[in-house]
C-alpha cells in the first residue's frame, strides 16, 4: 500500500493523508483507521484515481462529511475518498444552480437564502455535502432533494461522466438512483429553486434552526435520524412507546430528547452504537411487527 501511496502522490492527483483515524470523518465520531484518503482535485484525477485502484484490486469508498455512515472499529484496509475539491458553485438564469457534490449542503442553504431563493430551506440542518444529500434524497418538513434536483451529472462504474434527469434518478422517500446502483458517483447537480422573500426565506431556517435545538440532541455526536418513518407511523414514537429513551449500550444511548436518534454520549464505539440501533429494531419488530429500516449505511463490517 505504502508503494502505491507514493505512485499516487507522483501523480499529483490531489492531497493524500495516511493513515487517518475515521472518528474524525464521521458525525458518530467512531470508526477504524484508514490507510488513507484521498481528494482528487478534479474529474479527470478522480477518474485516473478510480482506474488504478481498480485495476489493482484496492478497496475503496467514496464519502461525503459522514454523516449517515457507520464504520466498524476495524482498519478500513483501503482508500477512503473525499469530493472536498467538488465545491463550486455557479448561479444560472431562472432561478437555476450548478454546485459541486462536495459543497456544504447547509451552507449551500443559508447562501440561496441571502439570494432570495426558495426551496432549500428544509436543508439548512442537514450536516452532509451536496453529493451525499443525493444519495440519500435527504429531507426534511415534508420536502428532499427530489422536488428540487433538475439533473445530476455523476460518474458511472465504466468511468463515463453522462447526465441524469429527475426522473431517471428515481427519487422516493430517503432513496435514489444511486442506492441501487453501487459505482454510480455524484459529481455535480443543477438545483430548481424559485424566487421569494429573503427576509421570509431566513425567518423559516431561524425557526427550524429553534425547533432542532428544542427537539434534537445537537450537543452530542450522531447521524440524525437512525430509522427511516415506516407508512403512516413516526419510528421515534413508536422507539419512545416502548419506554427506551435513554436505554444504553456502552457508550451510545438512545437519546432522552428525540427517541430515534442514538448519540455517542460517552466514548461509544462503532459497535456500541450497531448493537444498540439493532436492539432498538428487534424490540419494534416484536412489539409491533414493524420492520424499521436503518438510514444509516453499516461500512467495513463484513
Amino acid at each position: 500500500m505504502k508503494q502505491l501511496l507514493d505512485e499516487l502522490e507522483k501523480m499529483n492527483l490531489g492531497k493524500i493523508d495516511r493513515e487517518v483515524s475515521l472518528d474524525k470523518y464521521t458525525t458518530y465520531r467512531v470508526g477504524g483507521v484508514a490507510n488513507a484518503i484521498i481528494y482528487p482535485k478534479n474529474i479527470e484525477c478522480l477518474k485516473k484515481l478510480l482506474q488504478i485502484l481498480k485495476e489493482r484490486n484496492i478497496l475503496f469508498k467514496v464519502i461525503g462529511f459522514g454523516s449517515n455512515l457507520l464504520f466498524s472499529s476495524k482498519r478500513f484496509d483501503g482508500i477512503i475518498i473525499r469530493l472536498d475539491c467538488f465545491d463550486y458553485l455557479e448561479f444560472l438564469p431562472s432561478n437555476k444552480l450548478r454546485v459541486g457534490a462536495g459543497y456544504s449542503l447547509m451552507k449551500l442553504s443559508n447562501l440561496v437564502a441571502k439570494h432570495g431563493l426558495t426551496g432549500l430551506e428544509f436543508a439548512s440542518g442537514i450536516p452532509g455535502t451536496v453529493g451525499g444529500a443525493i444519495y440519500m434524497n435527504a429531507g426534511a418538513y415534508k420536502s428532499d432533494m427530489g422536488y428540487i434536483a433538475q439533473t445530476v451529472t455523476v460518474l458511472t462504474p465504466d468511468l463515463r461522466v453522462i447526465k441524469l434527469e429527475n426522473k431517471e434518478m428515481n427519487f422516493h422517500y430517503r432513496s435514489s438512483f444511486l442506492q441501487t446502483h453501487p459505482g454510480f458517483i455524484c459529481l455535480e447537480v443543477v438545483l430548481r429553486l424559485a424566487k421569494g422573500k429573503r427576509e421570509a426565506i431566513e425567518e423559516v431556517i431561524r425557526d427550524r434552526r429553534k425547533r432542532r435545538m428544542e427537539s434534537q440532541p445537537l450537543e452530542f455526536p450522531s447521524a440524525g435520524s437512525v430509522f427511516r418513518n415506516p407508512e403512516g407511523m413516526f419510528a421515534g414514537q413508536l422507539i419512545e412507546s416502548l419506554g427506551l429513551k435513554g436505554y444504553s449500550i456502552g457508550g451510545a444511548k438512545v437519546s432522552e430528547k428525540h427517541a430515534n436518534f442514538i448519540i455517542n454520549y460517552h466514548h461509544a464505539t462503532s459497535e456500541d452504537i450497531r448493537n444498540l440501533i439493532l436492539y432498538v429494531k428487534e424490540k419494534v419488530r416484536e412489539k409491533y411487527q414493524v420492520e424499521l429500516k436503518v438510514e444509516q449505511e453499516f461500512v467495513n463490517w463484513e
